[in-house]
This record gives structure tokens, sequence and C-alpha cells, in this order.
């Protein structure tokens, strides 16, 4: 692996941009990441550090910001009741949870941090979001912040069993700010393939689009699945255990391909687009305008340096879309833009990408469903 990360590594490093995994190390080091208990190396990924849960989920009448005071304040003003999550806890579906996260920031100058949902966290539809005392805005982390972490949890479709320690989200950090022009961004694509077709001028703006595949697979025509209601808990520590046909209905190709997305379902689709993520750079999914629609794509938004096996000349891994419909129902066709994904330089390499033996579950993915759940039963 040493001598795979030193074909990888780039010449000079840079002094603005995300955090590699040995930079992260560092910051673990000296104490500007911290934990009430050891953090484990596997917590650290390529370009990101996995949080985890702490011992103590308080229900909330409902979702909030701190402002101008800390968490603890609020929860006072706002929590129901608390839940031990050392043997396991129930998180019930349409309910709002506040959880102390083991981890703690001492953010210096010019540091800052962007958290988002774990690929399986949004797979199943838990909404998570990091929130930090005296924030005022979810999953971000000024500059300078000293403090601890919490995860604002809503299970959305299915009710999870979660136990302290659990890891839902993640934590990107960034020194300075950097950002692609529309101009370098479109460069940028020429010279590594970021994507395998070339987006049009128009639609290239703050970022680069993606689109949906409603075509489906050529043999069966599956198109992707739709979460069925009223289902049994998931145990979040239970991986490849559960049948999916208990909780997702699959979707196929009919004679047009369009979906109409009803409200409040959830949906599991695949972008058309097979996406690359270059060693030495990460990338996030962002919304599209929601001018041309109400619907929400992709909880989990973080793509990992190597991603779509870009360190060894991969062609790229499509991207799948958690989809979620508001208030009407909104027909999607194939080939609509969903959504746009805003790369961004690393400080250096990486000593590890993705999928080079840490235990990715997506590299090469096509649809798929997470990792809690057993492949899906071939058809009679």
């Amino acid at each position: 692996m040493v001598d795979q990360a030193a074909k990888l590594a780039t010449a000079e490093p840079h002094a603005t941009g995300v955090l590699p995994s040995q930079a992260i190390r560092e910051l673990i080091a000296r104490g500007v990441i911290s934990a009430a208990m050891p953090i484990d190396e596997d917590q650290i990924q390529p370009a990101s550090v996995d949080l985890r849960l702490g011992n103590v989920a308080h229900r909330v009448q409902a979702s909030f910001l701190p402002g101008a005071e800390t968490v603890a304040e609020k929860l006072e003003q706002f929590g129901l009741h608390a839940l031990d999550t050392t043997g396991g806890a129930v998180l019930e579906r349409g309910c709002v949870y506040i959880v102390p996260l083991c981890e703690s920031l001492r953010l210096e100058r010019g540091l800052s941090a962007i958290a988002n949902p774990k690929s399986s966290t949004g797979r199943l539809d838990i909404f998570t979001r990091l929130i930090t005392d005296q924030g005022i805005e979810f999953d971000r982390v000024r500059e300078g912040y000293d403090g601890p972490l919490y995860a604002e949890i809503s299970p959305r479709t299915f009710s999870v069993v979660v136990r302290a320690g659990a890891r839902l989200n993640q934590l990107r950090l960034k020194r300075g700010q950097f950002s692609y022009s529309d101009r370098g961004m479109r460069q940028l694509n020429r010279k590594v393939g970021l994507i395998d077709s070339e987006p049009g001028t128009a639609t290239l703006k703050d970022g680069i689009p993606f689109t949906v595949d409603l075509q489906g697979d050529a043999e069966t025509g599956l198109i992707g699945y739709r979460a069925r209601k009223n289902t049994p808990l998931i145990d979040m520590d239970r991986k490849g255990e559960y049948s999916p046909v208990d909780f997702w209905e699959p979707l196929y190709r009919g004679d047009r391909p369009s979906i109409v997305l009803n409200p409040d379902d959830f949906y599991i689709l695949a972008s058309r687009e097979a996406v690359t993520v270059p060693p030495d750079h990460a990338a996030e999914m962002v919304a599209y305008d929601t001018l041309v629609g109400e619907f929400r794509v992709h909880y989990a938004g973080f793509f990992d340096p190597g991603f779509g096996d870009a360190g060894s000349g991969g062609s790229g891994s499509r991207a799948v879309l958690e989809v979620r419909s508001h208030d009407v129902p909104f027909m999607i066709e194939h080939g609509q833009i969903m959504g746009r994904l805003v790369y961004e330089r690393l400080t250096e390499t990486p000593d590890r990408v993705y999928g080079q033996g840490i235990g990715s579950s997506y590299q090469r993915q096509g649809l798929q469903l997470g990792k809690h759940f057993k492949p899906w039963p071939a058809r009679d």
C-alpha cells in the first residue's frame, strides 16, 4: 500500500483545501479532534473522520438550531425524555433525537469543517445532521470552534436500533477556502473524466451536473426501489442480514422512461453517469435548483478520493440517489438533472484512497441498496 500511495502522492502540498487522512491523524494526535475514548484507526477515511454516537439519545419536540445558546441549554427547553443507547435504543420513525457525539473539536484559525451522513445512513432514509453550540447552520462547523458535537437524528421511513459507538455521520475538515470556477471545473473534467459524458456548457455551473437513469437494467428493466411502510425494525449493527423484500418494492421500466414520485415516499435510484473522483480530490453531491422541482436527492453527499476506482484507471461508478418528493406528486424523466457534484482539491493526496483495502462498501456500484440488506433475490 505504501508503494501505491507513493505513486499517487502530489509533488507539492497545497495551503488550502480538504484535509486528507494523514492530516486528520495529525489533528487527532494534537488534540484538535479528541474523544473520551481512543479514536479508532478505521474511523479515519481518505478525506473524513467517522463520528460516533454517545450513550444517550434525547427525544425532542422539534428540530432546532442553538443560535446564541448551547445545545445543552436547548435540550433543557425542548427535551422530552432520554434513552440509554449503551445496550441499544429504538429511534422511532418520524421522531427527532439529539445525540451527543463521542468526538469534540478545538479548531485552529483557518480550519473549518463540514459534516454529512454516511452512505449507509442515507440509504435507510435516516435524516442526520450535525449541530454545534451557538450554531446557526446544520452540518457546518465554523472556523475556530471549540466544543462538543451533536447529531440530530430523525428516521423518516424505518424505525432503527442504534447503540453507543454507532457511526451515522462523518466530518470533513478544510483549511482555508478553495473552489473551482466553472472554467476550472470544465478543465478538470476534460483532464480526468469526472463523469463519463461531456456536460453541456449551459448546464455546467457551480459543479458537474448528474442525471437520473430510468432506462434501468437492460435485461430485467429494474430502475430502482421504493421503501415499504410499516416494516420491522432495522438494527444498525446488523449487516447483510435483512431480506430486502420485507423493506423494499422493486420498480421496473415502463413504456415511458419516467416515474412519478409520490409525496413522502422514499426511493433508491441511480445516476445515468458513472462518477470518478481523482485521488487528490474529494466531491460532494449538492441539490439542484429547487425551482425545477420540489424533491430532495442524496442525503449522504460525500464522495471520497478514489471513488470510481480512479487510482487504478477505473471508468467510474454510478452514484446511488436517495430521493424524496415533497408536497405534491412529481414526475421525473430519464436524463433529468437531479443535482450537481462539487469537486474540491485536497491539500495533498491521502495515504490511502477509497476502495484501497479500507472496507469501502460501494466501489464499482450500480443500483444498490444499503449494506444492511441481503442481495435482491433473482426473478423467476
